[in-house]
């Protein structure tokens, strides 16, 4: 791969602590993951995203950091995870890391110091106030658990600012001390070989936060002096960025405003993911065309990251409060599957009912839009969630492998419950049951993923919607890029449809279907392609040879 090898990936998500356990103490380790590696790269995958490696209390699931230079030793030594990389890169994948600086924990060292002394050459490494500020209950993140962001500290005499937990302190990114220090972070992770960050909270790490101003400026150029930064160290090094803002505002995090792309390589698409929830809720795929028509456009080098579930909540705060009724009556009717009032906790599988043909369609659907699709562990098999968890927690529970104890994710007591109950119980699904059924959710993502390797027009292409009259609920679209033209249809709908695209004969050579949901009648002329419920064709239009 070249150095804009996210744009020809796939993303496969893991939580180390939940994906395999090597030594049964029931914490998923990298041993574990190496372990496990064949099997990825059977799937598929290229691109492993590792969430939160680092040591912690664990009091929100890793994303509280006490040391950003070494791993959490439950999960193994930074040997093992030289390991991992090496091994991965073996089999063709690269590693990228979660790195979460715009808090540590507030038992890190920095903020130890810091609390101690007005004088400790960490005090102002984060982010006070002498007197309570006007924004106290201002900007919080998780409604409902977060009492404030900002908490008074009795052995500092003054009041500290965290836009998450209090146990999450805001590092103060106006002190150059600070910005130094994460570059150093990232060289020394890109140094032991990981290809690129997962960057969390993005907009509140170049938040210049001031007591009483919630709407504090943003220094965009912070996130081109990183990128800058990790490129020098690895020409081929990558950012993607979590950060859910207005429309108008994604352009400023790819690149500034003379049309360079000097900042994150990557963004995830949270506009896309509600409305693609959404037009799976109505059957109508309306909203994602409309969004597909309204996307801005990126600089050269820029890129979305697709997703349907990931390890949070599916967040639908940019939908009108209509849309998101919609949603939540259709997949997240009951309170207990609700979360901050704005999501929904539970994985993809039993929203849709368990529906095979439904499901298929919508990673269809995902795959098959521009970029680079990101995939939660556990959703290849269909796993479901476990509501009797607290918060993000339904969905983090341990990968489920095989019909032996614990899913054989470990022989000793796991670190969070294994589901073992109900239709997603571990004895119901798991890899090894469909490893041995070629007609298993597990073969049919690997037959799809073996599709989109001979497709690189999809994630590095032009996106186009067919825009003609369709059958109701009947979506459209080609991907369209110098390697050839890809015809794409999804029936989102339950009755049968038929579509007429005649008109794009005329610019294929020889039309044929290479996926779909079943095997559909000859292409011909392009004049009757029919789709049954909740169907889907892929039809390569053109190829050109490079």
């Amino acid at each position: 791969m070249g150095e804009r090898w996210y744009t020809e990936s796939v993303i496969y998500c893991l939580d180390v602590e939940t994906f395999q356990d090597s030594n049964d103490d029931g914490i998923g380790d990298f041993q574990g993951v190496i372990s496990r590696l064949d099997y990825l790269a059977r799937l598929g995958v290229n691109c492993l995203w590792l969430n939160p490696i680092h040591p912690t209390p664990g009091q929100d699931d890793g994303y509280d950091s006490t040391d950003f230079y070494n791993v959490d030793p439950r999960l193994g030594t930074l040997g093992d995870f030289a390991e991992l990389l090496h091994q991965a890169a073996n089999r063709g994948i690269k590693v990228i890391i979660d790195l979460v600086v715009n808090h540590t924990s507030d038992q890190h060292p920095w903020f130890q110091s810091a609390v101690s002394s007005p004088d400790s050459p960490y005090r102002d490494w984060y982010v006070w106030a002498n007197k309570e500020p006007s924004d106290r209950y201002q900007g919080m993140v998780f409604p409902g658990e977060q009492a404030e962001t900002w908490t008074y500290h009795r052995r500092a005499r003054a009041w500290y600012y965290h836009r998450f937990y209090a146990f999450q302190p805001d590092l103060n990114f106006t002190n150059p001390h600070v910005r130094a220090e994460i570059k150093r972070v990232l060289a020394f992770w890109i140094q032991l070989g990981v290809a690129g960050f997962r960057m969390d909270a993005v907009p509140f790490i170049i938040e210049l936060t001031e007591p009483g101003q919630p709407d504090s400026p943003k220094d965009f150029d912070y996130l081109t002096e990183l990128r800058e930064h990790v490129q020098w160290r690895r020409g081929d090094a990558m950012l993607l960025a979590e950060a859910n803002v207005e429309p108008e505002k994604l352009p400023e995090y790819f690149g500034d405003a003379g049309g360079s792309g000097n900042r994150i390589h990557m963004l995830f698409d949270f506009m896309l993911n509600g409305r693609l929830v959404l037009a799976l809720a109505r059957q109508n795929p309306e909203p994602v065309i409309e969004w597909l028509r309204t996307t801005p456009k990126l600089p050269p080098g820029g890129q979305w990251a697709t997703f349907l579930r990931n390890h949070d909540e599916i967040d639908l705060s940019r939908l009108t409060a209509e849309q998101r009724s919609n949603v939540f009556a259709q997949f997240g009717p009951d309170d207990d599957m609700k979360l901050y009032d704005r999501g929904i906790r539970r994985r993809l599988a039993p929203m849709l009912g368990g529906d095979r043909a439904r499901i298929e369609l919508a990673y269809s659907l995902q795959f098959t839009l521009r970029g680079t699709p990101v995939l939660r562990y556990g959703e290849e098999i269909g796993m479901g969630e476990d509501l009797s968890l607290p918060g993000r927690y339904a969905i983090r529970t341990p990968m489920q492998w095989s019909f032996d104890t614990n899913a054989g994710f470990s022989k000793g007591e796991p670190v969070r419950p294994v589901i073992a109950k109900g239709e997603y119980g571990y004895e119901k699904v798991n890899v090894t049951a469909q490893r041995h059924d070629d007609r298993s959710l597990l073969s049919w993502f690997e037959r799809m993923i073996r599709t989109l390797r001979e497709s690189p027009e999809v994630s590095n292409g032009a996106c186009v919607v067919v825009d003609k009259p369709l059958p109701p609920g009947v979506l459209a679209h080609k991907a369209e890029g110098p390697t050839g033209t890809m015809l794409f249809l999804h029936n989102l709908g339950v009755e049968d449809a038929v579509v007429d695209l005649s008109e794009l004969r005329a610019e294929a050579s020889h039309p044929n279907q290479v996926f779909g949901d079943q095997e559909y009648p000859e292409v011909g002329d392009m004049s009757a392609l029919t789709l049954g419920p909740y169907g889907y064709r892929w039809i390569r239009l053109t190829r050109v040879t490079v």
